[in-house]
């Protein structure tokens, strides 16, 4: 099995290069248009559960981070504040904070929870660069990231929803979860809030996992002490082909923001409630799972996320009108599709295959007479000459709706 480095070298994904700085990768086109594909998926998902989007900045002064607790516990992993006239301001290691000054910007009643706010936001983390790696260790993440404010009673209900968009996002994509991990404190020092909070809490996310996982077949490992500080979470776990593992997605109640930043609501007994914060991920960081894609598929990815869905190569300079003909369809319908007609046929044939292009489209004297092509599909060892009609309309439903590959027997 193969690494996401070593694949890149054929992909062209990504690049790194010293006067950009270790640890932030530059998106190349090809990189690109999976991460827009990613981001879709995840706004898709995430208005589907009732989500609204916010945007907030990348800075905050270094009191933000004083107050939520993230310069005491994790300054360490943060860049150093930057001086700014009279005040310093941070690069954020998260995103939550903000998310609590939006919150905290209005109002609430107990009638308008829960409020679920979502943003794809980059946070910045200070790694070692011995340890970075790729695009699965890096100082710039990029995170489809919701918080969730909730009434107590709305909690377990809440993380449900959460635990079970995240399982939808990975099917879509095709990663096997292995196992849930409940992560929850031990009897050592350092955690916020009390024990009662935290029993409380512990058992909320258990009962909200447990119809979930059921379904999905999943168990539901228990694990002591792997907690965050500040509250406990549900991760789901992948192992990738070397028998490493990683979080893909995390479901976490949070003790800390909501007494940090004096986040509450309105009961109906007109009184001032303390509100419960969750934080989820569904689809996660675009670069760990764009990491984890290319290796799962081994680059050669699913179509509606293939970098080129579809590669036409005209046999000679007679069809060339009608190479770019298709491939113009294409892109009018949203389908990614590219034209090579330098160099030999078998040659522009292989280079397609190395760069894992999803479909290879060739139009010769008899298709392009007969308004068809030849395509041949790699993954599905399919090939079969189709009208361009037909390819166009199995290459929009593909796309539109996430499929790995086009159904060739469909009608």
């Amino acid at each position: 099995m193969e690494d996401h480095r070593d694949l890149n070298r054929d992909l062209r994904v990504f690049a790194s290069d010293p006067l950009a700085g270790a640890g932030l990768p530059l998106w190349l086109p090809d990189g690109a248009a999976i991460r827009e594909e990613l981001q879709r998926l995840a706004k898709d998902l995430a208005h589907a559960d009732g989500c609204v989007d916010v945007y907030t900045p990348v800075l905050g002064k270094r009191e933000l981070f004083e107050r939520s607790g993230h310069l005491a516990k994790f300054a360490a992993d943060m860049f150093a504040p930057i001086r700014l006239g009279e005040d310093e301001v941070v690069l954020r290691p998260a995103n939550c904070p903000h998310h609590a000054l939006v919150y905290a910007a209005d109002q609430h009643s107990y009638r308008e929870l829960p409020l679920r706010l979502n943003e794809l936001g980059a946070m910045f983390r200070a790694e070692r660069s011995g340890v970075l790696s790729g695009l699965s260790r890096v100082r710039q993440i990029n995170l489809d990231d919701t918080h969730v404010f909730c009434r107590p009673d709305q909690a377990a209900a809440e993380a449900a929803r959460g635990l079970r968009t995240a399982l939808r996002a990975q099917q879509v994509l095709g990663l096997r979860v292995d196992y849930a991990r409940l992560s929850r404190r031990d009897d050592s020092d350092g955690w916020l809030g009390s024990a009662e909070q935290w029993r409380w809490a512990e058992d909320e996310l258990r009962a909200a996992a447990g119809e979930v996982l059921a379904e999905a077949g999943l168990p539901l490992v228990d694990a002591p002490g792997e907690a965050a500080f500040y509250g406990p979470k549900i991760d789901l776990q992948v192992r990738d082909g070397r028998g490493h593992e990683e979080t893909i997605a995390t479901v976490q109640f949070d003790f800390n923001q909501p007494e940090r930043f004096d986040l509450g609501y309105t009961g109906p007994d007109g009184r001032r409630h303390r509100v419960v914060m969750i934080h989820r991920g569904t689809v996660g960081s675009m670069e760990r799972v764009v990491a984890a894609l290319l290796e799962r598929y081994q680059g050669r990815l699913p179509f509606w996320l293939a970098p080129v869905q579809v590669a036409v190569l005209p046999v000679g300079e007679e069809q060339d009108a009608r190479a770019r003909d298709l491939a113009d369809r294409l892109r009018a319908g949203g389908q990614r599709a590219v034209v090579d007609h330098e160099g030999p046929l078998g040659a522009r044939i292989r280079e397609a295959r190395r760069r894992r292009c999803h479909l290879i489209a060739v139009v010769g004297p008899q298709e392009a007479a007969a308004a068809a092509v030849q395509v041949t599909d790699v993954g599905q060892s399919h090939r079969g000459v189709v009208t361009v009609e037909r390819l166009l309309e199995l290459a929009r439903l593909a796309h539109s709706e996430r499929r790995r590959g086009l159904d060739w027997m469909a009608g």
